[in-house]
């Protein structure tokens, strides 16, 4: 199996940045990202990698030693805290070796060596280490059966595909094989874009029946809502803001129920999907109530004929791989 060298992918993500609407520096590689800019190595989740803890706090790089600190009540998303808890947004920069943030909310922090230090106005502190969480889906291998649809070695089953280092491009490929009821399993991983903002930051998107998109995006600390990630663009925000941050492998497992359709071909019910982000439900068998959301490629009635996947390409260089279909 020949791969497109590392050459290919370079010249893929100039492509990538060439048709971007923002000039923001790019990163798609981690140990590049954490050379070249300390602030990668200051983003990220400080807390438990288990329920039970009191906080949790996620930093987001903003570029140039700025930083954003979000403390969530209960611990980190997917551990403890829900929409429903307090969260307070901190607003840091470097100092020397230190990033210190600023008092908001009764809270106050500063990340020293890997190690983030948190004051409340009570006067305790309490000190959290840096963790990387993996979804627990990472890696999985398809179950007998399945139609694999990328394994790292070619594009041959999209249309548009280009493949790069084993990794499956953002370049707007639509999935050969259409399916109806079925489970679906892709892994992701979006650029880390510091200076970049909003829809710029990372922007892709898995369309179910090239109609329904889940979006991809950095939205690492956000608020969570419809056009982040883990939303169903234009249908509904997800219960939980579960995106990792920006470099790190994220998965998405789907259960797809297609529509139904009469002996005369007359839709009788809309499709329904549950969506698992890292592991975690953001939607629970919620109706696709709509012929497709923004941007989709695939337009018209609704068929009986099944549906494929498509990847959006919108200017960022957002790569994919082990991606593998069950169907009922």
């Amino acid at each position: 199996m020949k791969l497109i060298p590392t050459l290919a992918l370079a010249l893929l993500v100039a492509a990538f940045a060439a048709s971007a609407a923002d000039k923001s520096p790019v990163w798609t590689d981690p140990v590049k990202a954490a050379q070249e800019d300390p602030d990668f190595i200051v983003q990220g989740e400080y807390g438990l990698n288990r329920e039970g803890a009191s906080v949790g706090v996620q930093v987001v790089a903003l570029g140039d030693g700025k930083f954003d600190a979000y403390v969530l009540e209960g611990g980190l998303p997917g551990l403890g805290w829900t929409k429903e808890k307090k969260r307070v947004r901190l607003s840091g920069a470097r100092e020397g070796d230190l990033v210190k943030f600023a008092e908001a909310g009764g809270f106050s922090a500063e990340i020293r060596d890997d190690r983030l230090s948190l004051y409340s106005n009570g006067g305790s502190v309490v000190e959290f280490p840096k963790i990387e969480r993996r979804s627990p889906t990472l890696g999985m291998r398809p179950p007998e059966g399945a139609v694999v649809l990328f394994d790292g070695s070619s594009a041959d089953e999209w249309e548009k595909g280009k493949v790069a280092d084993g990794l499956l491009a953002a370049t707007g490929c639509l999935s050969k094989k259409k399916f109806k009821d079925c489970t679906i399993h892709l892994e992701f991983r979006t650029p880390y874009k510091p200076k970049a903002r909003g829809q710029q930051r990372g922007n892709s998107g898995v369309y179910y029946g090239g109609r329904w998109e889940t979006q991809v995006l950095d939205s690492f600390g956000l608020d969570g809502k419809m056009n982040e990630c883990g939303g169903i663009y234009s249908i509904a925000a997800p219960k939980l803001n579960m995106c990792f941050p920006p470099l790190s492998w994220q998965t998405y497992d789907v259960e797809l129920t297609d529509a139904r359709f009469d002996e005369d071909g007359k839709r009788t019910a809309w499709p329904r999907i549950t969506v698992k982000l890292n592991g975690v439900v953001v939607h629970d068998d919620v109706e696709l109530n709509k012929d497709g959301t923004t941007a989709c490629p695939v337009k018209g009635p609704l068929t009986d004929e099944g549906n494929p996947l498509f990847l959006q390409n919108h200017g960022n260089p957002v790569f994919y791989r082990n991606i593998w279909v069950v169907e009922k």
